[in-house]
């Protein structure tokens, strides 16, 4: 029995072995923190907290924001944003509003990406904050 665990026990050994290789290879390519640092973050009760002080952005799918999105909130997302970027600033930004942007989850980086182009290439100077836990946790606290 003792030399069947132990086959058993070589056998995963190996079977692991390429993972691991990799792991220790690509450790400087994966993205263990969050690309947007927690002071650009915002909760969904703050968030609602701002009313109408408050422009949401919606970064996900077309087909996502479609299904459904927060109340009031604009698409633009990365897949159309030449196209939706100069209609969002002539009939929604105000300088005056804070940007709430957010994607389907946590995890979701499109939010981000959205959030630094409204910053980088728009230059606007409102507040521009990712939603924390994005769509899913908008629809937990959905009142």
């Amino acid at each position: 029995m003792s030399s069947l665990l132990r086959q058993t026990a070589l056998l995963v050994g190996l079977a692991l072995l390429p993972a691991v290789g990799q792991a220790l290879y690509f450790r400087s390519q994966i993205s263990w923190d969050a690309r947007v640092s927690e002071s650009e973050m915002v909760s969904v009760d703050q968030a609602r907290g701002w009313g109408a002080d408050a422009i949401w952005i919606d970064a996900r799918p077309e087909a996502d924001f479609e299904r459904d999105h927060v109340p009031g909130a604009i698409l633009l997302n990365e897949d159309r944003w030449n196209e939706l970027l100069s209609p969002f600033l002539q009939e929604h930004w105000k300088p005056e509003k804070k940007i709430v942007v957010y994607c389907s989850a946590e995890s979701c980086n499109l939010a981000g990406d959205v959030a630094r182009r409204l910053r980088e290439e728009a230059r606007l100077p409102n507040e521009i904050r990712v939603l924390k836990g994005g769509w899913e946790e908008w629809l937990k606290t959905r009142k």
